[in-house]
């Protein structure tokens, strides 16, 4: 039963946040300066051109008519068409969705391969000059913004060095090694910023399990430090990390979307900066939109993985 009740009042937070990101969303693009019909018929429209367009799109509708017709649409995966192409919003989406995602996990990945070792010897070398020095590159990274650290890697590894591609996409399909090497940089830049933000916490978190009866237990029947932390120390850290890797997925989805302008590349950063550029709402409101469901579902995942990630929660959920 405390388990139904916790999925229960999860689905209500979801439903809760989705609803009110969904008001957000349509009344900021509503705020945008400029006017898709006048977009769409150029300078030389006379007004009722203009008005006679608009009332085509229906964009002379009330706004609460506006928004309820837009997200009564959304609930059945129905996000649209562009003003601009007529296309549908989800047939602009879809064929980037993969490029972003590509970006996305890959720098979730690279980001946990750095942190959590830095942060390993940050935490177990804290007195000593490795520790601070592992602590003050943290810091240092998260001053750098994305957008600098992508454009550096430009001119090191493209420009300087000639080794990488300095921007474009190629498909996976098409050729995986160009693939690769076109998401070396880009996933490398995001990987290295969310490392820094990662490895404070990952310090944090494991200095106060060096503290604990388990882990000084460890020690004294022979465990080595280190291997002591990755035994004992790492699990009763994963809590802590996998909060604050919810949290950080809507800062590399905007990280992503930054990068992606810097490198040229196809996603769904590029398509949302396009469509706020020529005013196309229903393609801004639909991007965003699948960006706070991914952040939604990814965050309801997180919640339920403590669950299975700490047996003292299992045991709460079933009455024990």
């Amino acid at each position: 039963m405390q388990l139904a009740g916790r999925i229960l009042k999860r689905l209500g937070v979801f439903v809760v946040s989705l609803v009110g990101a969904s008001v957000l969303i349509f009344v900021i693009t509503q705020a945008l300066p400029g006017d898709v019909a006048q977009t769409l018929l150029g300078t030389q429209a006379t007004p009722d051109e203009v008005a006679q367009l608009r009332a085509q799109l229906g964009l002379d509708r009330p706004l609460i008519v506006q928004y309820l017709d837009w997200f009564g649409h959304v609930l059945v995966g129905d996000f649209g068409v562009s003003h601009l192409s007529g296309d549908s919003v989800i047939s602009l989406l879809l064929p980037r969705l993969a490029v972003t995602m590509w970006l996305v996990g890959l720098s979730m990945v690279g980001s946990l391969l750095l942190a959590v070792p830095a942060g390993m010897v940050a935490a177990l070398k804290r007195r000593s000059w490795q520790g601070v020095l592992v602590s003050a590159s943290a810091q240092a990274g998260m001053a750098i913004p994305v957008f600098w650290g992508g454009i550096l890697a430009v001119m090191v590894f493209a420009v300087w060095l000639r080794w990488l591609p300095a921007n474009g996409y190629v498909p996976l399909s098409e050729n995986p090694a160009s693939w690769a090497r076109h998401l070396v940089m880009p996933v490398v830049t995001l990987s290295v910023v969310q490392a820094a933000v990662l490895i404070r916490y990952v310090r944090t978190a494991l200095v106060e399990v060096l503290n604990e009866d388990y882990y000084r237990t460890a020690r004294a029947i022979g465990w080595r430090p280190m291997g002591a932390l990755l035994r004992h120390g790492l699990r009763n850290a994963a809590i802590s990390l996998v909060t604050v890797l919810g949290l950080q997925v809507s800062s590399v989805l905007v990280g992503a979307i930054v990068v992606e302008s810097v490198f040229n590349l196809p996603g769904l950063g590029s398509l949302l900066l396009t469509a706020v550029a020529q005013r196309d709402l229903l393609v801004v409101q639909g991007t965003v939109m699948f960006l706070v469901l991914a952040v939604l579902v990814i965050s309801a995942l997180v919640d339920f993985s403590y669950v299975l990630i700490d047996p003292r929660q299992r045991a709460v959920q079933e009455g024990r």
